[in-house]
Order: C-alpha cells, then structure tokens, then sequence
C-alpha cells in the first residue's frame, strides 16, 4: 500500500487539491488517514476512485450523482464514455493503476493492444508519453518505489526501441542531432522518444545515451557537427548542478545550440546562456521538430 499526499493526487488527477479537500467534506468516496502531524494521506484503492471519478466528472456526469454511484455502477459508465478523449484517459488511468499495483501484464498488454490498432507512433504520442508525464512527477519525488519504476521504464523502453528499429522515415533530411543525458542522469525514456520522432522525420539522430562526460559531447560534437545537441531532463543526482552544467556545454560547444526539455526546465528560473532553448511541453517540442 501507497501513501500519496494530496499533491500527488492532484499532479495524478488533474485535480486541484483545494477541490480535492472540499469533496472530501461534502461527499463519501474519498476518506484520507492522516499522519501523526494531521497531514492527509491516500491509498492505493482511493488514488483509484479519485481518478474514476475525476475522469466521469470531466465527462459530464455531477459528483453528487458519482458519489451514489456503486463500484460497479462507476466502472460501467467509465465503460460507456465513447469519445476517444475519454477512452484515452481511461487508459491512462488504468496503466496509471496498473503501475502502482505492479500488475505488469496488464500494463503491456494495454500497450501492445494500442500499438496493434494504432501503430507505434499514435501509442508513444497518445498514450505513453501522456503517461510519463503524469506519472513522472512521483518518480522525481520518490512517492514510486524504484522496483516499480525499473519494471515499468524497462517495458516501455523495449517499446520505444522496437518503434526506432522498424520506423522507416520517408525523407532523408540532411541534419542530424546529438541526443544525450548528462551524468547523474539515467532516465532515457524522454530521449528514446525524441530518438524515434526524429527518426520518422528522416533526421539523422547521433545517440549517446544516458550519464554522459561533457567532455565525450564536446568531442563527438567537434567531430560530427550536429546542428543541435538535445536532452530530456527528470532527474538527476542531488550533486547536479544545472547553471553549471548548462554554461560548460555552452562553453564547450559554443556554434552549436543544446535545445532541453524535461521535468527540470520547469524550475529553473536563472538567465539562459544564448545557444541554450527551453522547451517545457509536448507542442513546443513537437514544433521544433516539425521546424527542422
């Protein structure tokens, strides 16, 4: 059993814990425990309910009719939500559970299913990078215990590597970007995915994986010439400095630009050096791929 605090809830549901607080006075299905310190605590099952519940209400249904709702009944009209967004978030939700209660079958057999009907590309933009995201939040602030994240990551991963060994791009551009993670960085997930995305689009993608030297980008970067170097930051060791690590790369590298999305760009709020770009959602980086 998992003890979310409400701010997981809210980063999982999409719903803000000021509404979370006052459904909880004035409805039946959520019933937190609370620590020695009187600070809210949820379970598994009421993540759970929390996120039917916020997925019924976004779809018309009132939360006074929901709280009267069965188990079953709730599941049932889950069920019935017919427009793709629905069924989307449905999903999401279920390898969201599925992810918490480590039911690993479950969870790939959602995802091979998708990638049967949908193909990689529609399975890594609709459904695995979405989930990432609302799932990452509690791998950055350790609320997931690392077995879980290792055992997810590695499926997903074995996804994404599938989807860059079969694409095939249907024009050969004549660029290519340098992908890689810094030291005390180990989570590829957000790179293979650009991997494939630049891929597809017949960009030439020179990849160096995870805990890279800047010493090892400045050399491969001075021998091939990238027109941008590119990483994905979601967390990095505690020692990572990263005013320090942004200015040696800008040092090392200075005619070539390092383009950065991830977790961590949401935070950091200091003065860019001029070959460095923040990109801090899906659409900014779906747009400079689409500008290369």
């Amino acid at each position: 059993m998992h003890a979310f605090t409400i701010k997981d809830l809210e980063n999982l549901s999409g719903i803000k814990a000021h509404t979370i607080r006052i459904w909880e006075q004035r409805y039946s299905f959520l019933s937190p425990n609370r620590t020695d310190t009187n600070i809210r605590f949820y379970s598994n099952e009421e993540l759970k309910t929390l996120l039917n519940v916020a997925l019924l209400n976004k779809y018309g249904y009132k939360i006074s009719h929901i709280d009267k709702m069965s188990e079953t009944d709730l599941s049932e009209k889950i069920m019935s939500l017919s427009s793709f967004e629905a069924q989307q978030e449905r999903l999401l939700n279920d390898l969201i559970n599925y992810t918490i209660n480590l039911q690993l079958d479950e969870f790939e057999q959602i995802i091979d299913s998708y990638i049967a009907n949908k193909g990689i590309e529609k399975t890594i933009t609709q459904i695995i990078f979405p989930y990432l995201e609302r799932i990452g939040i509690l791998w950055v602030t350790n609320h997931i215990n690392p077995a879980q994240e290792h055992l997810v990551t590695n499926i997903i991963r074995q996804k994404l590597i599938i989807g860059i060994e079969t694409a095939t791009p249907h024009v050969d551009l004549d660029q290519s970007i340098l992908l890689f993670l810094p030291e005390g960085e180990h989570h590829e997930l957000g790179l293979l995915y650009m991997y494939y995305m630049l891929k597809v689009r017949g960009i030439k993608v020179i990849y160096m994986g995870a805990n890279v030297p800047i010493v090892d980008i400045k050399f491969l970067a001075d021998l091939k010439r990238p027109k941008f170097l590119y990483t994905h930051l979601t967390s990095v060791a505690n020692n990572f400095n990263f005013e320090k690590f942004l200015n040696s790369v800008a040092v090392k590298t200075p005619s070539i630009p390092m383009v950065i999305s991830g977790q961590l760009v949401q935070t950091y709020k200091k003065k860019l050096p001029e070959n460095v770009r923040f990109m801090s959602s899906l659409n900014e980086v779906m747009g400079f791929i689409a500008s290369l």
